[in-house]
């Protein structure tokens, strides 16, 4: 029996946002290796570099190539303000915070710290962007943030050294703040997208970096930082901005919240850091917290308002629309089309389709 359109896009967004997660994971503890030699304005702005030159050499050649190309829709109009303001938090603020917490926390910890962001990012969706998350998503949410907390907690009340771990989870609080803003442009192409964030991004990071320390990184230290850059924020985000479109923001951070398990693990093999009973409990807490997320399950008789807009689309059960003489018969195709009143009863998450009230 073939299996429902909404079951693929969903199975399709959770396998690009556990992609997305494992591959930012491994990028955070090999950050710290580089941010010994290199400032964390430098580090950023080359992580981000090497991203945005990387998309932008894989959009050049998938442009070059013959034949026809699965469609995507470009950023344009309003998109254009939510991606700017999605630069300004994720690719200027957030980077930042993190390579300065990096500097004082240990790898490990601040990987499983990273799990903050999934928090922030459901937070933000609920309450802000009226977004649904129901008493399982709440309790997940909680859990999390106990393993954050006894991460952060090192038995004094020193800023000093607290300053690493609130570092760590401001730059989380900026990227869930980013995911949510992605969101309102998840439609478009997220090549494009993801370049356009990693240009700038790192061209702002990097000129305050050489004005603030008026010394450019050698191109050996570079070269590493960029290419650690393309795989762990530029190929990540791209597929957490696909699993935007069916799972929604604060869905999509949940599932990005094995991120730092990934991470943590590394950073124990890779510096050989202690496995402490703090740092089990905490990892067990998000655990708990992670799989309660993944286990939800969401389905009731709900409407589909009437909606006009642009995005590649195939026909079925929410595409059943008109065409003109100039639309493409091919499908996934991609044109301004009107969705019609429409209700009934499956399993779904608030994806792209699914903004109704509860």
């Amino acid at each position: 029996m073939a299996i429902p359109t909404w079951t693929r896009k969903n199975k399709t967004g959770v396998a690009a946002a556990l992609a997305a997660a494992a591959l930012f994971g491994v990028s955070t503890p090999l950050a710290k290796l580089l941010v010994r030699d290199l400032n964390p304005w430098m580090l950023a702005g080359l992580l981000y570099l090497g991203s945005g030159f990387g998309l932008a050499i894989i959009r050049w050649w998938r442009l070059l190539q013959p034949g026809d190309h699965p469609p995507e829709c470009l950023v344009r109009g309003s998109h254009w303000f939510w991606l700017l303001a999605a630069v300004v938090v994720g690719g200027l603020a957030a980077p930042v915070l993190l390579m300065f917490g990096l500097t004082s926390t240990s790898a490990s910890t601040a990987s499983l710290l990273l799990n903050l962001e999934g928090v922030f990012t459901a937070l933000l969706a609920w309450f802000l962007f009226q977004e649904h998350c129901d008493r399982r998503i709440i309790l997940g949410m909680a859990a999390i943030t106990a393993g954050a907390a006894l991460l952060a907690w090192t038995g004094t009340w020193s800023i000093t050294n607290l300053w690493g771990p609130l570092a760590v989870a401001a730059a989380c609080l900026a990227w869930g703040l980013d995911n949510n803003l992605s969101r309102k442009v998840a439609l478009c192409d997220p090549v494009q997208i993801a370049m356009i964030k990693g240009l700038a991004a790192g061209t702002a990071n990097l000129a305050i970096g050489s004005w603030h320390y008026g010394v450019f990184p050698d191109i050996w230290f570079a070269l590493p930082a960029g290419f650690l850059g393309f795989l762990g924020y530029g190929a990540s985000l791209v597929l957490f901005i696909r699993a935007l479109r069916h799972l929604g923001a604060a869905r999509t951070g949940a599932y990005f919240s094995v991120a730092p398990f990934v991470g943590g693990l590394v950073g124990i093999i890779l510096f050989r850091e202690e496995v402490s009973t703090r740092f089990l409990a905490a990892a067990a807490l998000m655990a708990w917290g992670v799989w309660l997320h993944l286990t939800e399950r969401h389905e009731h008789d709900h409407e589909h308002e009437e909606t006009y807009h642009e995005h590649a689309h195939a026909h079925g059960p929410h595409h059943q629309h008109p065409h003109d003489e100039f639309c493409p018969a091919c499908e996934p195709h991609c044109h301004w089309h009107v969705h019609f009143p429409l209700t009934h009863f499956h399993l779904h998450f608030p994806d792209t389709h699914h903004r109704h009230r509860h």
